[in-house]
């Protein structure tokens, strides 16, 4: 995987996590390109976890039409 790589949305990187995925348990890859594929699909699935982190991040926090930021916090149901 290259900078090319980096440049993936979510959403492109999980398409082809997925079509990785479908060859592999599919079964009649070689072990050489299995082992390739295993090892874009680890830096594929590393990607989407960072993207996912970081959207996390963001939406942690409130931000106010002036600006402030604060914590978000969902409220818990009562029972």
């Amino acid at each position: 995987m290259s900078e090319k790589a980096g440049k993936l949305t979510f959403e492109e990187a999980m398409v082809q996590l997925e079509e990785i995925v479908e060859k592999l348990e599919q079964g009649d890859v070689p072990l050489e390109e299995s082992i390739d594929l295993y090892q874009q699909g680890m830096k594929l699935s590393k990607l989407c976890h960072t993207k996912l982190k970081n959207v996390e991040k963001k939406m942690d926090k409130i931000m106010h039409e002036d600006g402030r930021e604060e914590p978000f916090v969902i409220q818990g149901e009562d029972h």
